[in-house]
């Protein structure tokens, strides 16, 4: 009974997922949960490939071919989408005297811009699939960086990740009478190749982070993939425009 109730609230059989940025990092993560609860998942990238275990398309999502490249190989294979992780993203960092106009248009357009025309250019596939029981869902992933003050540089990167945190709730506001939720997580610090980047470069900032995060540890794909799941089934239909901060308490020092 108990496995029967669990699998009606947060099983995603049958569901189809994209996941932007699925080879890799925080990304693989979710798309390895969402295949683990059921869904059958495309990833998408430029070194997207089979070796993930997932349907991979290779494209640019930073540029408008690259999008459309994607939208029209989802809509050749599925009539529909249950959901839409944007996921991918570019980071950056320098001190202000050091930063790129090119640089920083190419984080915005990345983490901000692609996110937008994906929802926009998978609007018939999205509204296919959702109904007031069980709408579309599409979760943004953000990160704590637009939303601590504290600027480690990375300035583009920070306001790009804020104003995909307010494009959720405005796109929310439009979209839940339509049938698709959409929400965002804002990963704190996790494995990747990003983070990796970061310890490699500074010796001793992963204990110290670990030491400056409440919990202890950094994040895992039970972490970021459940509350995906937890968004995507029938446990969070009900929620949308909402942020949630998945970062172990590191915003409560």
């Amino acid at each position: 009974m108990a496995a029967s109730y669990l699998g009606s609230l947060f099983g995603l059989e049958g569901k189809v997922a994209l996941v932007t940025g699925g080879h890799k990092g925080i990304g693989k993560m979710i798309a390895d949960s969402l295949s683990q609860a059921g869904c059958k998942v495309y990833i998408a990238s430029r070194s997207a490939d089979s070796s993930s275990g997932h349907k991979a398309i290779a494209c640019d999502l930073a540029s408008d071919a690259g999008r459309d490249e994607l939208v029209a190989e989802i809509k050749a294979h599925e009539n529909k989408l249950d959901i839409l992780i944007n996921n991918a993203g570019y980071f950056s960092a320098a001190p202000i005297e050091g930063v790129e106009s090119d640089d920083f248009d190419a984080v915005m357009g990345l983490n901000v811009k692609a996110p937008f025309f994906l929802v926009q250019k998978l609007m018939p596939l999205l509204l296919a699939s959702g109904s007031p029981a069980d709408p579309a869902r599409v979760i943004n992933i953000g990160s704590i960086a637009g939303i601590m003050g504290s600027s480690n540089m990375a300035y583009a990167y920070g306001a790009s990740k804020a104003a995909l945190h307010h494009l959720t709730r405005t796109l929310a506001s439009d979209l839940s009478a339509q049938h698709i939720t959409v929400n965002a997580i804002a990963p704190g610090y996790f494995p990747s190749e990003m983070t990796d980047g970061f310890f490699s470069a500074q010796p001793g900032l992963k204990d110290a982070i670990i030491d400056a995060t409440p919990l202890g540890r950094l994040g895992t794909a039970e972490d970021i993939g459940g509350m995906c799941i937890a968004l995507c089934s029938r446990a969070g239909a009900f929620v949308s425009g909402q942020l949630t901060a998945l970062e172990g308490g590191v915003l409560l020092k």
